[in-house]
């Protein structure tokens, strides 16, 4: 159900990303990046990152900064973000604002370091809030 754009000798375009995660979710994704767009300075670039099995994606960043990973699958999209040493203590102080999800998925997190990855998987608005919150504690709005 949630097949990712694994062709790496074909670069995807943006009408073909758009098709493949839907209108329902490019919507999502639209949401995300007028978020980003208004609160910090965002570079994006389009990726195929880390191997034959996450596929095409946007790594996107603050200036230099390195807030997240975002990989299209049909009807969905998932968010690989790393909450680090420097980050913890702001992640924790909002744990409890978070939805059962995203504990659960820190819970299971894949370690490194002090902090961990989270892979999340955005299908709906609740969880595109629940995201959002991840990229807020891995760096704050500076607009």
């Amino acid at each position: 159900m949630f097949e990712r754009l694994l062709n790496k000798e074909k670069e995807p375009t943006q009408e073909e990303i758009q098709q493949h995660l839907g209108k329902t979710h490019f919507n999502l994704l639209t949401d995300l990046e007028t978020f980003l767009k208004n609160n910090y300075d965002i570079n994006s670039a389009l990726k195929f990152p880390f191997g034959n099995n996450y596929g095409w994606g946007n790594k996107y960043s603050h200036k230099s900064k390195h807030l997240f990973y975002l990989f299209f699958e049909r009807q969905a999209f998932t968010i690989t973000i790393q909450i680090g040493k420097n980050e913890l203590k702001r992640f924790y102080d909002t744990f409890d604002d978070l939805s059962p999800k995203t504990r659960t998925l820190w819970e299971s997190k894949y370690p490194c370091g002090e902090g961990g990855w989270i892979h999340y998987r955005v299908t709906t608005e609740d969880e595109l809030v629940d995201a959002v919150k991840l990229i807020k504690i891995k760096k704050p709005p500076i607009k």
